[in-house]
């Protein structure tokens, strides 16, 4: 049995309260580790290491900070098979999927960062004959980054990355639910030679470690990927607070397929980006928009490739989905699908529980889900499932399609299938999302903005955003 313990100073430390929480394997439902039940005291004394490692942190060269994040990224680079295994074990999801995505992500974000922000550069502006103003950027301090159970790694180090590239000192919080890959880091941590106090983990529950961590008069900034209701009650303390925040929330993608599209890379993908990752993912597109003449030779392509998905064991090479992230989660889920067909949705695919044999028999499996006939003003397509669920909608004309896909209160990402270039650019400035892909799904380049629009969150991350997110800009006018 593994006992994770916290992170606090350069050193692993027992938690205040000396209670542990269970931590289970979703694939097999069986409780592998114990995480620490922190605490405000826990808290209380990360963010006093992180003060205390700020000054010295903050004054050394972009040069020398991105070194140690080059270091962290090549340590991960090493260990990849480890840490892939250990984030399948956490997570659920399929281990070729851990070991091509999410930890190749985690060591890429820490090398971006760590070598972009020797090029972050400020402004000068000349008035002439009277005056030089330059701005400077200054890291903000003491910042707290709370990451998602999703992708554990990838996520809690696209956020520790450019807080620790721009000088600021972090108290990280990776999710109760996937905490072990957040714990080898710290390992690593030591390794690479990180001051103390410069990065500090504290495990815990939301209200026992997020809540005091958010509310701490020496946090100068939240940077927070969850769900959208979190996101207001995180929005409510930091608010009277000044703190800065930075949101990235839940999502509703719409997968837009016009009649003229590249017909077999965009069933391929639509799969894809409607099933990665048991669907638990922000980006997923889970509402899927076909126009009319092209319906039906798509619904019976698309549901023939789910038909060859493998729903199994993480570790199994040929697994496609592996286990929900809990059993919790897996009911939500269920009760999802139990609501479509309440609103009358036509079940096309999918809808039970899988239970498999050996190791996995009590594991947190679901079928891949497709409904059609369902509204676009329902539940089931206006809330975040954020599991294996889909629908399938025909739409006639751009507009209709635009209307559809606009209609949730969510506005994170989109995906559009055509080969018209003109539509293309029409429909993606027209449809309200922070992210849109144009015949491709999920291909990201870092130096990009990310984030989304109405309740997908507030601020983005990536590239310069992300960077000038973690500093506060000073102007200095010298009058000539």
């Amino acid at each position: 049995m593994l006992h994770l313990q916290n992170f606090i100073n350069g050193t692993f430390v027992p938690m205040a309260s000396g209670n542990y929480l269970p931590n289970l394997n979703p694939a097999t439902a069986e409780v592998f580790s114990q995480l620490p039940d922190s605490d405000e005291r826990d808290v209380q004394a990360a963010v006093e290491a992180a003060e205390a490692a700020f000054p010295a942190w903050s004054m050394l060269s972009a040069e020398k900070r991105g070194r140690y994040l080059i270091k962290l990224s090549e340590l991960i680079d090493q260990n990849l098979e480890r840490l892939a295994e250990a984030e399948t074990t956490d997570n659920g999801k399929p281990l070729k999927l851990s070991r091509t995505v999410d930890i190749p992500r985690a060591s890429s974000n820490l090398y971006f960062f760590g070598t972009g922000v020797q090029h972050f550069a400020s402004e000068s502006h000349f008035m002439e004959g009277v005056a030089v103003n330059y701005t400077v950027r200054r890291p903000l301090g003491v910042v707290a980054c709370i990451s998602p159970w999703n992708l554990p790694l990838y996520l809690f180090t696209w956020k520790i990355a450019p807080a620790l590239a721009a000088g600021n000192t972090v108290v990280a919080k990776p999710s109760e639910i996937t905490p072990y890959t957040a714990h080898l880091l710290a390992e690593l941590c030591l390794e690479a030679g990180l001051p103390a106090g410069v990065l500090n983990i504290v495990h815990g529950t939301g209200p026992k470690v997020g809540a005091p961590l958010c509310e701490h008069p020496l946090v100068k900034a939240i940077s927070f990927t969850g769900g959208t209701q979190t996101g207001k009650t995180i929005a409510r303390t930091a608010a009277p607070l000044f703190k800065k925040l930075s949101l990235e929330l839940g999502g509703k993608n719409a997968t837009v397929i016009f009649a003229d599209c590249d017909f077999e890379k965009t069933v391929a993908t639509a799969v894809q980006a409607a099933f990665a990752n048991q669907g638990q993912i922000c980006l997923c597109g889970s509402r899927i928009l076909v126009e009319g003449p092209l319906y039906e030779k798509f619904k019976e392509a698309f549901l023939a490739k789910v038909k060859t998905l493998t729903v199994g064991d993480p570790i199994q090479e040929g697994t496609n989905l592996g286990a929900l992230v809990s059993e919790a989660h897996l009911q939500k889920v269920q009760q999802y699908i139990s609501l479509a067909k309440e609103e009358g949705g036509t079940l096309l695919a999918g809808g039970e529980r899988v239970h498999l044999e050996g190791r996995c028999s009590k594991g947190y499996f679901l079928q891949p889900t497709v409904f059609e006939n369902l509204p676009h003003t329902c539940r089931t397509n206006t809330e975040e499932i954020f599991g294996p669920v889909v629908t399938l909608q025909p739409f006639e004309t751009e507009e209709e399609a635009l209307h559809s896909a606009n209609f949730t209160p969510y506005g994170l990402a989109a995906s559009v299938w055509t080969q018209d270039l003109t539509r293309a650019h029409r429909v993606a400035h027209a449809l309200q999302a922070g992210i849109v892909w144009v015949n491709t799904w999920l291909l990201r380049d870092l130096r990009t903005p990310f984030g989304g629009m109405k309740q997908s969150g507030v601020g983005r991350e990536g590239g310069w955003e992300a960077l000038r997110f973690f500093t506060e800009a000073q102007n200095v006018c010298i009058k000539l």
